[in-house]
């Protein structure tokens, strides 16, 4: 039988003498919320025992007070790996309720993708593969922060963690035979960086494909009014589209002249826009920000289309000959952003580099590879 836990003091006790490693889970609810709310956490303790199989794995009780403060020795104990499957969202969850990232961390859909296993893959299907066995999927729009939870709540949860071990023991000695392992440790350490980052994305207006369609004065106001939306989101715990959308945050970026009663018109014109935010969303988008001079501009469809293709060829023949997933190497926005000279930093850094630069320098031409090998 799995633990259920719903004081601190038995949490405590359960994990007096930590194990090695543990498996590691959360459920949570994002519906309405900036922030994901967390509703419960899987542990599980270490390998199973055979006689009793479920005995290691420790359902936790969130909700109930003074619980975070202590999963925290644990996320924070860097003598134990913790192995979690596509963390990212759970990394969110855990730095938000607790205040710290669970580190080490063995996050086995990226360690599968280096290993060549497969690019992406749920866990579900992970385990299937892996092991064989084949897991439910019946909870997983569940409402998570109810309690008591059902029987096949606690069960489908504490499938999430039961075969972590396995998995973890598989694709490390996979990684170790291949040389990788210090491919995950790299790629690891810049997920841990990038939710710790509290100041999120620098360049948000980037990923709006609309945005290249502005000028470069509308592209700074448009860069202002995700900014300030973004800080508004997360100060009011509200989800970013429910305080300006994408389609109005560039409708309004568009006008170049737009005062206080005509932004207001525009607000008082359009379904679901934040009437009752006009102030605000004026001085957002009259304030200049200190550093949008250097911001890079959206971009359309003007690069070299003949060098993308034949950046994007070498990326792909590189995956073959190492056996990675398309895509794991250098997206087209990474690639894009080489064109641009953005330079080997971020996700192409490191051990991508080390891969993809001789290929791709000679193919960037040489303004390309000077600005590039930055």
């Amino acid at each position: 039988m799995t633990h259920w836990i719903d004081t601190p003091d038995a949490l405590r006790a359960h994990l007096a003498q930590p194990p090695a490693s543990v498996g590691l889970d959360t459920e949570f609810i994002r519906e309405r919320t900036y922030w994901p709310q967390l509703a419960l956490v899987q542990v599980a303790l270490g390998e199973a025992d055979p006689a009793a199989p479920d005995a290691h794995i420790l359902l936790v009780d969130p909700l109930v007070p003074g619980m975070c403060e202590a999963l925290v020795p644990l996320l924070a104990d860097p003598a134990v790996l913790k192995i979690m499957h596509s963390a990212s969202e759970d990394l969110v969850a855990f730095r938000h309720a607790c205040g710290v990232l669970p580190a080490p961390l063995f996050d086995t859909q990226v360690a599968a993708a280096l290993a060549g296993v497969g690019g992406g893959m749920g866990y579900q299907k992970l385990v299937q593969a892996s092991t064989g066995v084949t897991l439910t999927k019946g909870e997983t729009r569940s409402d998570w922060l109810r309690r008591p939870l059902s029987p096949a709540q606690l069960d489908y949860a504490a499938d999430d963690v039961r075969h972590l071990h396995a998995l973890h023991r598989q694709l490390d000695a996979a990684l170790q035979a291949q040389g990788r392992s210090g491919w995950l440790q790299e790629d690891v350490a810049r997920l841990l960086a990038t939710v710790a980052d509290e100041d999120g994305d620098r360049w948000p207006h980037l990923s709006l494909r609309s945005a290249q369609f502005l000028d470069g004065d509308g592209q700074r106001r448009l860069l202002r009014l995700l900014r300030w939306r973004e800080a508004y989101a997360r100060r009011s715990d509200r989800p970013r589209s429910w305080i300006l959308d994408n389609e109005l945050a560039v409708a309004i970026a568009r006008q170049p002249a737009l005062g206080r009663g005509g932004l207001q018109q525009l607000l008082d014109a359009t379904p679901k826009a934040p009437r009752n935010l006009g102030d605000a969303l004026f001085e957002a988008l009259s304030s200049p920000l200190a550093d949008e001079a250097d911001a890079p501009p959206a971009r359309g469809d003007d690069r070299d289309k003949k060098q993308l293709r034949a950046l994007q060829d070498a990326v792909a023949a590189a995956s073959a000959e190492l056996g990675l997933p398309e895509g794991l190497l250098a997206s087209r926005r990474l690639l894009e952003s080489l064109q641009d000279g953005g330079g080997w930093t971020g996700a192409l850094a490191g051990w991508r580099r080390a891969v993809l630069e001789p290929r791709l320098s000679p193919l960037l031409g040489a303004g390309g590879a000077a600005a590039a090998s930055v």
